[in-house]
């Protein structure tokens, strides 16, 4: 039983912009079942698919099972079993012998830009970047599958 714990924070644009940054992956993302119970996710990137299953949040810990599928199967997964997909570049970003995906997204989502670091315990001390801030891990408007359903464009 694999357990993700995973704190979250928006990004200082100006600071980010500025930053030396790798090629980014992309992902297409939608969600076969939002419920905030049990998500089911499918998930495209450059040259991976994959078929994610997690449960429901406690503090910042859940359970969560992910499946590497084919490119070609997550893609019809995408295209007749979701909605409203998302899309965003990921960039991994390490500092101080940590990583941070960092989530620049696309589409309905266009200007948010979240971090994330997953640690192996809720207590495990980090420093944060300087284009780190505010944490967002207790919001549920950052899930990425409550995004899916309420764009962050549409919280204007």
């Amino acid at each position: 039983m694999a357990v993700e714990i995973e704190r979250k924070f928006l990004v200082h644009h100006e600071l980010w912009d500025a930053l030396d940054k790798p090629i980014p992956n992309f992902l297409k993302q939608g969600y076969i079942s939002t419920d905030p119970n049990k998500t089911l996710r499918v998930r495209a990137t450059n040259d991976k698919g994959f078929i994610t299953i997690k449960g429901k949040t406690h503090g910042m810990s859940r359970l969560e099972f992910e499946y590497e599928i084919p490119k070609h199967e997550a893609l019809a997964l995408l295209e007749n079993f979701t909605e409203q997909n998302i899309e965003k570049y990921r960039y991994l970003i390490t500092h101080q012998d940590k990583t941070w995906e960092v989530d620049v997204f696309k589409g309905a989502n266009e200007g948010l830009i979240v971090a994330e670091i997953e640690l192996k315990s809720e207590t495990e001390m980090f420093d944060k970047p300087t284009w780190v801030h505010t944490e967002v891990t207790d919001d549920p408007r950052y899930y990425n599958s409550r995004l899916s359903i309420e764009p962050y464009l549409s919280w204007q």
